[in-house]
């Protein structure tokens, strides 16, 4: 089986915001005619994108072709609006939650979901979650980095995360609204250098500021691998031993030995990485995320999981479906189909020979 932690979905089609709200800057789906649309805020053009990603039935299709049993649905990060007036970023949060529901409804055994909150307004943002699991049945919601020009250990998210912990929810922490973004105009460079910086600013705020510590039900998943943290594991625990002074306010616990506390995703592209980020975060810790339908993650999904040589099957099988589910709080049972069973089969012939056990 694999689940797939890391899948972005949005609606077809949505109301105009600018005139549900009477003011713009939000993003909108121009449909070209030719089965693709642009994404555009206001009038500037900000991809293209195609039917899988509004369509879950060729979504589905999709899955199928490429051998991926579940995918755990959340918005688009551009989509968050932490920038927006509360109630109108709860209201859109609505909508798009409901949509994602919409999609498992009609898919009970391919989608879970994650949502999206206002956390501009922690306690906006704690009604909204408490909706995504107790009415809605997602798992959790997907986050920012940061929100605008706050951490997310500042005091302020402390409702939020107290309502998380007391639910016992999956949060998914995505990048987004990148450290040095008008400074990076060329070549790509807030998505190569700014989102996998912005993952570490997350994790290191979450563990120096107490917060994986103080609320331990909320079981957290970091995009990208948790990004740059793991290479830099190394200057972040000298720093916290050095400078108690600033890194250990409010944890003595070194970032190191939090890390095995947290969940990542398997998106790192490169065998070296995965190798590494394994030692760091331990394989039980890490759940295969592909930033599905988008061409910078996994094409391939499971790829790099499936060629390594330093995995065992039951390695293999646990990145590759096991995580998800522990992370999620899920039951296999409920996910299975005769494909993914046979798919698991495959996984573990092609990883130790002609032997069909599988957890």
């Amino acid at each position: 089986m694999k689940i797939d932690i890391h899948a972005h979905i949005l609606p077809r089609d949505w109301p105009d915001l600018r005139e549900r709200y009477g003011y713009g800057g939000f993003i909108r789906l121009e449909h070209t005619g030719t089965g693709c649309a642009k994404m555009m805020k206001g009038q500037t053009f900000f991809r293209e994108v195609h039917p899988n990603l509004w369509d879950p039935a060729v979504r589905v299709e999709e899955c199928d072709a490429q051998g991926v049993d579940v995918q755990v649905l959340s918005t688009v990060p551009v989509m968050f609006s932490y920038w927006a007036k509360p109630a109108d970023t709860h209201d859109l949060s609505k909508i798009l939650n409901d949509h994602i529901a919409d999609c498992i409804a009609r898919f009970p055994k391919r989608f879970m979901g994650l949502g999206t909150v206002p956390m501009q307004a922690p306690r906006r943002a704690a009604q909204e979650l408490e909706r995504c699991i107790n009415d809605l049945g997602l798992v959790g919601v997907q986050i920012g980095t940061h929100v605008e020009n706050q951490n997310l250990d500042d005091p302020i998210f402390d409702p939020f995360w107290q309502a998380a912990n007391d639910l016992g929810a999956a949060i998914f922490v995505h990048p987004w609204d990148m450290m040095g973004f008008d400074d990076l105009p060329r070549h790509w460079l807030p998505w190569l250098v700014s989102m996998p910086a912005e993952s570490s600013r997350a994790i290191c705020s979450l563990m120096m500021g107490g917060v994986i510590e103080k609320y331990p039900r909320i079981r957290f998943a970091f995009a990208h691998g948790g990004g740059s943290f793991a290479a830099t594991l190394g200057r972040i625990d000298h720093g916290f031993k050095m400078r108690p002074d600033l890194c250990q306010t409010q944890t003595s616990t070194p970032p190191s030995e939090l890390a095995r506390r947290i969940y990542i995703d398997s998106l790192v592209h490169d065998p070296r990485a995965l190798e590494f980020v394994v030692d760091i975060f331990g394989e039980e810790r890490i759940a295969l995320g592909t930033d599905y339908p988008f061409p910078l993650g996994e094409l391939a999904p499971g790829q790099l999981i499936e060629s390594v040589d330093f995995l065992s099957a039951a390695a293999r099988e646990r990145m590759l479906s096991g995580t998800a589910l522990e992370w999620a709080n899920r039951a296999r049972a409920d996910y299975e189909t005769d494909a993914s069973r046979a798919h698991s089969v495959r996984i573990t012939r092609s990883c130790c020979g002609p032997v069909t056990h599988h957890d």
